[in-house]
């Protein structure tokens, strides 16, 4: 098989100001529901110092361990690497190159939130994680 018959696999990188909320949860739904069909990458603007721990609890109810993962300073690599870079809330920060599709989810901010105001959060991200990789033409792991 010629290397041009490989399809590529699409890179995603979330971007939020501090990696620590929605752009986690965003990253380990298309971990999840992606498998090895999606490359996912996530990082901050201004990146804190842990992953929220109601983020961590939300996702853990729904089966998935973020509990080693570390906020990640975003880098213009990052951007140039990714196919598709989708904001929550990172403003101006994100650098922009011609030739990327980006979005731009407006979700709540999780920080400083308890589990009960990030439920919703997360179910919605899950929802818009289906979308794109729907919209990638890649269908969810089970």
């Amino acid at each position: 098989m010629s290397a041009s018959a490989v399809p590529s696999v699409p890179s995603v990188l979330f971007v939020c100001v501090h990696n620590a909320g929605r752009s986690q949860m965003a990253a380990a739904f298309l971990t999840r529901l992606g498998g090895d069909r999606v490359e996912v990458r996530s990082a901050g603007s201004a990146p804190a110092d842990t992953v929220n721990p109601a983020v961590v609890e939300a996702l853990a109810e729904v089966g998935i361990d973020i509990s080693a993962e570390t906020p990640k300073v975003l880098t213009t690599e990052a951007v140039r690497a990714s196919d598709v870079v989708i904001t929550m809330g990172c403003g101006d920060a994100c650098p922009y190159f011609p030739g990327k599709r980006y979005l731009d989810w407006q979700l709540d901010d999780p920080a400083g939130q308890g589990v009960d105001a990030v439920r919703p959060i997360r179910d919605r991200i899950e929802q818009r994680v289906r979308g794109l990789l729907a919209d990638l033409g890649i269908e969810a792991v089970a």
